[in-house]
């Protein structure tokens, strides 16, 4: 059975929008204080179908493009410690399935992170259309997923006094998308 589009979105090839979206991370530092950044989305398209079933989804991002607010750490990131970004510079995401959860929406598909291939789930909202201003329609949406960073080959680390280590394996994600429709 088919599950209809949500109120308001129609059928049609739409472009992510990199200026007007944006992929951020959370990351828990030290077991006491959450350390934030965000991650460039270059491109990616969305095809909404007839219904959400025949719907998908395909981003990039630019691993070097890191901003932590600390342009050391930032550096950290990018090294082969982590992101290795200069020999895996683009992380990607391209769905699987698309269900309705509710009043949300899971779209399930690969990650691909360090050149590291993990199936996730992302738990999406619908935020409506739009017109702009130059007369393209939009769609908005945004999604959140926790991945572990170990599971993306992500295991740099170091002990801190007391126990525990300096950074945290689970990684919060969060993306706030605006796309243009095409045509």
């Amino acid at each position: 059975m088919a599950t209809p589009l949500p109120a308001g979105l129609t059928a049609g090839a739409y472009e992510i929008d990199p200026s007007h979206s944006t992929a951020s991370f959370t990351v828990r530092h030290a077991g006491i204080a959450k350390v934030r950044g965000t991650i460039a989305l270059t491109t990616g398209s969305i095809s909404v179908g007839d219904d959400l079933e025949s719907s998908s989804v395909s981003a990039e991002l630019d691993a070097a493009s890191v901003n932590t607010g600390d342009a050391n750490r930032d550096g950290h990131l990018k090294s082969a410690d982590f992101w290795h970004a200069e020999e895996r510079p683009v992380w990607s995401f391209i769905s699987s399935s698309i269900t309705a959860d509710g009043d949300d929406y899971a779209i399930t598909g690969d990650l691909t992170i360090n050149g590291v291939t993990k199936t996730v789930e992302l738990e999406t909202e619908f935020e409506g259309t739009a017109v702009d201003p130059f007369g393209n329609p939009r769609a908005g949406f945004s999604a959140e997923v926790e991945i572990s960073r170990k599971e993306f080959g992500l295991t740099w680390n170091a002990a801190i006094e007391g126990g525990g280590v300096l950074v945290g394996d689970k990684v919060k994600i969060a993306l706030d998308i605006s796309a243009i429709k095409k045509g």
